[in-house]
């Protein structure tokens, strides 16, 4: 109960959603506060500490093929240093060190991750000489001025606090013509009417946190800091459908950070509630019914931010 009290007194005024798409996504919940210690959201803290982190990585899609080559595309250097901030559990990183525009692309990749229980997992699932891990926040990387080709940010930037601090410090260690890259995943809603009755049941815990979806993450474009230093931003993004099935979707709904946080009933309660929703199936496009896997609609949106020369 205290928990809950202390996620619902956290608020965030609520701006209109995104023009042509609308999102949500979890995981660079940091920042420094005003005596310079971190600080981490209380909703990311919890649902993303120790003990979550193994469903979240299990559960959670990688990235459209497209995505990758089209990240590659923003920077023609031969011979890449990266630094990924918020890496998680190494999603992104593994789907980049994968992706045939990538592989021999990578000269070094500093990920830079605030919980200890996700770094763990990190070191776990990326093993690659080029990648190291370490203890950092959006506007606290660690990184030296200049050494970054490109930054990417993936399904985590909705947890930024501060958003100038934030862009000043991506401006510090781009190099002249480097870019920020910010992605996320996220359930289409306009995909399938059981799609849209999934995430109507799990987004009414979200308690005022900072969701993707909600688009408070946009400040970051109009900061002094960013418009002194960045081009506006250039945006994209992909339709799809996944592999879905019964295991997938309630794992998927649990790894979310304000679910993972429920009492074990009442997180039970959204499980018994999704499986009720997949069996009514509304607008459910099977992909083999014997096997229970239908198309999951997917959306994938990237916003790239070019550093001023």
């Amino acid at each position: 109960m205290a928990l809950a009290m202390q996620i619902r007194a956290y608020l965030f005024a609520r701006p209109s959603f995104l023009q042509h798409f609308v999102y949500r996504a979890p995981l660079s919940y940091r920042g420094m506060s005003s005596k310079g210690s971190i600080t981490v959201h209380q909703l990311a803290q919890t649902g993303f500490g120790k003990g979550t982190n193994e469903l979240y990585d299990r559960a959670r899609p990688s990235y459209p093929l497209e995505s990758l080559t089209h990240i590659r595309g923003v920077s023609n250097a031969p011979s890449i240093n990266i630094v990924e901030i918020g890496s998680g559990t190494g999603i992104f990183t593994r789907a980049l060190l994968a992706h045939p525009s990538w592989t021999t692309s990578i000269s070094e990749l500093r990920a830079i991750e605030p919980s200890d229980g996700m770094r763990e997992v990190f070191s776990k699932t990326v093993t690659d000489s080029r990648v190291i891990v370490q203890n950092g926040t959006f506007d606290t990387t660690g990184v030296e001025d200049s050494w970054a080709d490109l930054i990417v940010i993936a399904q985590a930037f909705h947890w930024c606090p501060d958003y100038d601090k934030a862009a000043a410090e991506f401006a510090r260690i781009l190099k002249k013509g480097g870019a920020a890259c910010m992605i996320w995943n996220l359930e289409d809603r306009d995909g399938a009417r059981w799609c849209a009755q999934l995430r109507e049941r799990i987004e009414q815990h979200e308690a005022g946190s900072p969701q993707f979806r909600l688009g408070l993450w946009r400040k970051l474009f109009d900061t002094p800091s960013y418009g002194a230093s960045f081009q506006p931003p250039e945006e994209k993004q992909w339709e799809y459908h996944l592999e879905g099935s019964l295991d997938i979707c309630t794992n998927r709904a649990q790894s979310k950070s304000y679910i993972a946080v429920l009492p074990p009933d009442e997180k039970q309660r959204v499980v018994d509630d999704i499986v009720a929703i997949l069996n009514r199936g509304n607008d459910k496009k099977w992909i083999d019914e014997e096997k229970g896997i239908f198309e999951y609609p997917y959306k994938t949106y990237l916003a790239v931010c070019r550093k001023k020369d």
